[in-house]
C-alpha cells in the first residue's frame, strides 16, 4: 500500500511538473521591456551614430489598467548637442491591421531592404544601410497598433481579455494611440522636441485624427503631419461623381507607364500628360457621371471617347460600364489583349498572370504578393539579429483587427482644426502616381477639401513619384521622398518665432 501511495504521489508531482512547463511555454510577449544596441551608418556622406531601442510599452485604459501592450522601434541620434531640440518623427502604417515594417524597413529607417533598383525581390533576402533615412535630422519612432507586429492584447487577472471595440475601430484607434504616444514622449523625455506624425495608406486616417486628439486630450501640439499615400474613405464612400470620376488620371498614369496611351499622348511626358487629364475629370467627367442616367447620348458618346483616349481603354467596355469604371476592372482590362498580364493594385507597374485572362478583376494582389516575399524574411532576420529581439511570438504583417468601426469618420476636419488650434502645424502629402488604391489625385482632392476656406492653404503641400503606394520602394523615389521629408521638417521648424496669426 506504501509503494502505491508513494508511486500516486510521484505520478501526481510529475502532472503538476508537466502543467507548468506547458503553461511556461505558452507563447507571450513581455509587457514592458527595452532591449538597447548600438549602430553607425552614412547619410548623405555623413557619418551618424545612434541608438536602437526595441521593445514594448503598454496601453492603459481609463481606469489606468494595462489592457495591451505595442511593440515600437526607436532611432535616437548620438553624440548630439542637444537631443531635446531635435525633431521626433512618430510612424505608423495603415491597414487597418499592418505593422509599421514597410516604412520601417523601405523608407525612413536607417536600414531598408535588399531589393533591386525598381523595388522587386532577390535574394538572399536582408537589409542594407539606408543612405536617405531621415535620421540626420529627426529621431524616429515606429509603432505597431494591437494585434500588429508583435503588440498584443493583455488578459486582466482573471485571464479575460479586454473589449476589442477599444483598440479596432477609428476614433477607438486615434484614442488609445495618442495616450500610448503621450507615455512614449513622457518616458523618452521628448516634450520639448518638436513633433511630426507620419501615417502611410489607412495610416493617413490615422494621423489626420490623431492630429487633433493629440492636441485636445493629451495637449501635445505637433509641428507636422505627413499622409503617405493616404486614404480618405470620406471620398470612397461617395457618389459615383466624385469617388468613380475621381479615377481617371490614374487611369491615365497607369496606361502611360505601360505605352497604352494614343501616340500624341504617349509621346509626351507623364506630367505634361497628367495636368490636361485633371482638369478634364474636374470640369467634365464629374459632371457628366453627375447626370447619371438623364445625360444624352451625345455627351455619354463623348465622355467616353475621351476617356479611351485618358484611359487606354475602349471606349465600348467604358460605355458598357455607363462610365463608371471600377479600378479592379481596370486592373484586369488594361493590358488583357496586349500581353494578357493583370497590372498591380496598389502599384501598377507590377504584373500578374491570372488562370483565365476572362474575367472582370484580378485573381490577386502582384504588388502585395512581391513586398511580402522580400520584407518578411527581412524584418523577422532584423528584429532579431540586428536589434537582438527575440522572442517566439509571429510577427504580425497584418493582423486581426476586424471587424472595424469605420463610423463618425471626422479626421479630415479635425485635421482642420487642429491647424486652426495650432499655426505651427504643417501638412505634407506624398503619393506615387501609379497607385490605383489611395490615387495621387485622391490625395490632392482631400487636401484642397480639408480647409474650404483656403485661409491655409500656403500650410499645405503635395509631392508626386513616379511608382506606387510606397513610391519609397524604387530608388531614384526613396531619395527624392527622403529628401522632401527633410525639407519639410526643416521648413516647419519654428526658430523661436511665436505660435499666434
Amino acid at each position: 500500500m506504501k509503494k502505491q501511495s508513494f508511486l500516486r504521489v510521484c505520478s501526481f508531482l510529475m502532472f503538476l511538473l508537466l502543467t507548468n512547463i506547458i503553461k511556461s511555454q505558452n507563447l507571450k510577449i513581455p509587457a514592458d521591456t527595452t532591449v538597447v544596441t548600438n549602430h553607425t551608418t552614412t547619410i548623405n556622406g555623413v557619418k551618424v551614430a545612434y541608438k536602437a531601442f526595441t521593445g514594448t510599452q503598454p496601453v492603459w485604459d481609463k481606469k489606468d489598467n494595462m489592457v495591451a501592450t505595442l511593440y515600437y522601434t526607436y532611432y535616437k541620434r548620438t553624440g548630439v548637442a542637444n537631443s531635446a531640440e531635435r525633431p521626433l518623427l512618430i510612424s505608423f502604417n495603415g491597414g487597418p491591421g499592418s505593422a509599421s515594417v514597410w516604412m520601417h524597413i523601405a523608407y525612413t529607417g536607417p536600414k531598408i531592404l535588399k531589393i533591386d533598383d525598381e523595388g522587386y525581390p532577390v535574394q538572399p533576402y536582408g537589409i542594407k544601410d539606408n543612405p536617405y533615412s531621415v535620421l540626420d535630422v529627426a529621431d524616429i519612432v515606429f509603432v505597431n497598433p494591437v494585434n500588429t507586429g508583435y503588440s498584443r492584447m493583455i488578459a486582466d487577472k482573471e485571464g479575460k481579455m479586454p473589449d476589442r471595440k477599444q483598440f479596432f475601430g477609428i476614433n477607438a484607434d486615434i484614442k488609445y494611440l495618442a495616450g500610448w504616444i503621450n507615455t512614449f514622449v513622457t518616458r523618452n523625455n521628448r516634450w520639448q522636441s518638436p513633433k511630426y506624425i507620419i501615417g502611410e495608406s489607412y495610416g493617413g486616417t490615422r494621423v489626420a485624427g490623431l492630429a487633433l486628439e493629440l492636441q485636445e486630450s493629451q495637449w501635445m501640439y505637433l509641428n507636422g503631419v505627413i499622409m503617405v499615400s493616404p486614404a480618405d474613405y470620406k471620398i470612397y464612400n461617395a457618389d459615383g461623381p466624385l469617388s468613380s470620376g475621381i479615377n481617371l488620371p490614374y487611369f491615365s498614369a497607369a496606361a502611360w507607364h505601360h505605352k497604352m496611351l494614343p501616340a500624341q499622348l504617349q509621346q509626351k511626358d507623364l506630367l505634361e500628360v497628367l495636368p490636361e487629364v485633371e482638369e478634364y475629370t474636374l470640369n467634365h467627367l464629374m459632371p457628366a457621371i453627375a447626370k447619371g442616367g438623364f445625360i444624352s447620348d451625345k455627351e455619354k458618346q463623348q465622355v467616353a471617347q475621351k476617356m479611351a483616349h485618358y484611359s487606354g481603354l475602349s471606349a465600348k467596355v467604358i460605355l458598357d460600364h455607363n462610365l463608371d469604371v471600377p479600378p479592379s476592372f481596370f486592373w484586369k482590362e488594361l493590358l488583357r489583349n496586349k500581353s494578357g498580364h493583370t497590372i498591380g493594385r496598389l502599384d501598377s507597374r507590377y504584373l500578374g498572370l491570372d488562370k483565365m485572362i476572362a474575367g472582370t478583376s484580378p485573381d490577386y494582389s502582384a504588388e502585395l504578393t512581391s513586398w511580402l516575399h522580400s520584407f518578411t524574411p527581412a524584418i523577422n532576420y532584423y528584429l532579431r539579429e540586428h536589434l537582438n529581439f527575440k522572442t517566439d511570438l509571429k510577427y504580425n504583417m497584418f493582423g486581426s483587427v476586424h471587424p472595424w468601426d469605420n463610423s463618425n469618420n471626422n479626421v479630415r476636419d479635425g485635421l482642420r482644426k487642429a491647424m486652426a488650434e495650432n499655426p505651427y502645424l504643417n501638412v505634407l502629402y506624398q503619393a506615387g502616381y501609379y497607385d490605383g488604391a489611395t490615387t495621387y489625385f485622391t490625395s490632392k482632392y482631400s487636401m484642397w477639401q480639408t480647409d474650404p476656406s483656403g485661409k491655409m492653404k500656403d500650410r499645405f503641400s503635395f509631392k508626386g513619384y513616379r511608382s506606387g503606394h510606397m513610391m519609397y520602394l524604387r530608388k531614384e523615389d526613396l531619395k527624392t521622398a527622403n529628401d522632401d521629408l527633410r525639407t519639410f521638417i526643416k521648413n516647419s521648424l519654428t526658430k523661436g518665432k511665436a505660435a499666434k496669426y
